[in-house]
Order: structure tokens, then sequence, then C-alpha cells
């Protein structure tokens, strides 16, 4: 089968680490190349970054237009800072290309908008790198809730809390010091939880209320929050995110980052589903799973198979262009609107608004 020809715009460490060494398998020493889609090219801001991009066999560009006329290029993955991923994205698309973006679309419910309605009108596909849905401890939870195991599930939780700003590099970068770039527990990682709530539960967030957490950091954005949100079935769940936990550690901190399930008859817990892992031998932290039926013995609950998370959603992407069945990114858009409410809910003291 035919394989689509990506290249990335913006090319990082996570853009190097995780969607090319991973994503698109040019570490050969771990992975297998992918079925339908390959990565051949690069450009970055930073002329710097292209001894990292030639290492790995990419063809080097010296700036976007050039990448973009580039004839063997047919897809993009847009790997730069926040502030560029709508302008960037739309020029993408305006060019023929179909695209990913990473997480968030934008950095306004406008610039999103404006993004989604321009893949629809150019018929191209476009997502946005929420990849924790692919991971396999996820879409097991997701099957057992549907099939019954908690019985009636009537509350949840989400958490990524970690500590991240104490150290003044960290506390300069944009995560702890520019919220307009979506930096900041809410726009960095709630996002995550809400995306997450909403695929386990196949519902949309319809309300939602925040607070933020004591402000203890030397850093601009806020330390945390604490998020409360109903799903459009009246099942309720909460977001705990902060930058302010040490959580004893890295292992601690890895392992904490989950979710649990609240049902009648069991809950089912996860330890490090929410994260940039897979399940893959060496990675930092084992992802594990836990359903408790409230006698003493829980059981672990593994998958029967893993797949790469960021594998997964190039391929989606991929297959979908392959096969002229566009994706849109209307959940990609719902998510921002969601961080958007969540600070205006803290802002206003933790009042509830309709999505």
């Amino acid at each position: 089968m035919s394989k689509l020809n990506y290249a990335i715009i913006g090319f990082g460490g996570i853009a190097e680490n995780r969607i090319a060494k991973e994503g698109f398998a040019l570490d050969k020493a771990r992975f297998s190349e992918l079925e339908h889609a390959r990565l051949i090219a690069a450009t970055d801001l930073n002329p710097a970054r292209q001894q990292a991009a030639e290492a790995l066999g990419l063809k080097w560009h010296a700036s976007i237009d050039a990448l973009l006329a580039d004839p063997q290029v047919q897809a993009i993955f847009v790997a730069t800072n926040n502030l560029t991923h709508a302008a960037i994205g739309a020029q993408a698309l305006k060019a023929g290309k179909p695209v990913i973006v990473e997480k968030p679309i934008a950095t306004t419910v406008e610039d999103a908008k404006m993004l989604n309605n321009l893949a629809k009108e150019r018929q191209l596909s476009l997502c946005v790198d929420h990849m924790m849905v692919y991971n396999a401890w996820n879409i097991k939870a997701k099957q057992m809730l549907n099939a019954g195991d908690l019985g009636e599930v009537n509350d949840s939780c989400f958490h990524m809390e970690f500590a991240y700003g104490y150290d003044p590099d960290e506390a300069a970068s944009w995560r702890c010091s520019k919220v307009e770039e979506m930096g900041g527990p809410i726009g960095d990682v709630a996002s995550h939880c809400f995306y997450m709530a909403e695929f386990i539960f196949n519902q949309k967030i319809r309300r939602l209320a925040a607070v933020y957490l004591p402000k203890l950091m030397k850093i601009a954005a806020e330390d945390g929050a604490y998020v409360k949100f109903e799903l459009e079935n009246g099942v309720q769940g909460s977001a705990k995110v902060a930058f302010s936990e040490p959580r004893g550690g890295l292992g601690g901190t890895l392992s904490n980052l989950g979710f649990e399930l609240y049902g009648s008859e069991a809950v089912l817990r996860t330890y490090g589903s929410m994260f940039q892992i897979s399940g893959h031998p060496g990675e930092p932290v084992q992802i594990r799973m836990e359903l408790d039926r409230f006698d003493g013995n829980p059981d672990i609950i593994k998958p029967s198979k893993i797949a790469n998370i960021y594998q997964s959603l190039i391929e989606n992407h991929a297959q979908s262009v392959l096969n002229n069945k566009p994706l849109d990114a209307e959940d990609a858009v719902h998510n921002l609107h969601l961080c958007k409410l969540a600070h205006k809910s803290a802002e206003q003291g933790g009042i509830m608004l309709d999505v």
C-alpha cells in the first residue's frame, strides 16, 4: 500500500524524540517502519537543528516556504511554538497539504475555528495530537466502562500533577510564563484531562467550574487548578492539574498521571496512562491498571496488545488522506474552548459555566 510523505515544521526536542523517532519510527532499533506514513523532511527557525534532522536521514529545508514547495512533501506535522500553530497550519493547508498540529490547535478559539473551517473548505484532513486516546490501557478502560464492568459510574477524576517551575529556567519557559500561549497547568495539561474524559465516556463536557490552587510558586501562570465538569449524560467528573506537586520524584510523578472511574460495583484506576508513553519496555515507568471490587484484592488489568500512541495518531491521519476521508478538528476547537472556560470560571470565583 502507498505511503504518505510527511515533513515536520518545528524540529525541537519533542519533535525529534517523540514525533520523529517514535511517531515516524526513525529510531529503527526500537520500532518498525509505519505502514502508511513516512517522514522525509524538516525545517526549523533555528538552523542549529539541521544537524539533528539530517542525522535521522531527513531532508533539511531552510524555510517553511521551501519545504511547502517541495513536491515530494505530501503532508505536514506542525510542531512549532503554540502561538504559531494556527498561522503555520493555515499556510500548509493553503499549499494543499493535509496537516497534523501539535496540541493546542491554536491559542484563541477564533483562530482554532478559522483553521478547522479552512481544512473543511479545502477538503484536507486536519487533526491535533491528542495522542492519549491511543494508549492501550485507556482504550481498555473505555471498553470496560461500556461493558458495564464497573456497574453504574457516577464520578471520575483525571489528574496530571507534577513539579515544574521551581527551577528558574523552567519558570522562564513558556509553560510557566506565557498563559497567552496556553502555558500553565490548565492550558498545558487540563486539556489532556478534558479530551480523555470525553473519550472514555463518549460524551462531551457540557458544564464546568474551576478554581486555582493556592499561589505558592514564583511563576506567571497559575500553580494549578481543580476543575469540576458535567458530561452530556449528567455524569460528573473532575480534573486535578498542577505544576506545584513534587510527588516524591520521577517515579511517583509519572505513576500518578492517570484517572479513576468510580462505579457502583468497582473502581478502575490507571497509573501512568496520562503521559507520553505507550507501554513499551524501557520506558521510565510501567503503565498499569487496577480493577478494585472492594474485596481487598484488586485485579491487574492488561490490554491484549499495545501500539505506540504517536504512531497510531499518524497512521490514522495518513489513512484518512489515502482513503479520501478527511478528518476535522472539531474536538480540538472544543478542547481549547474548555480551557478558556476553565480560566474564565476561576477568574470569577469558580462559577459553573455552560459550554
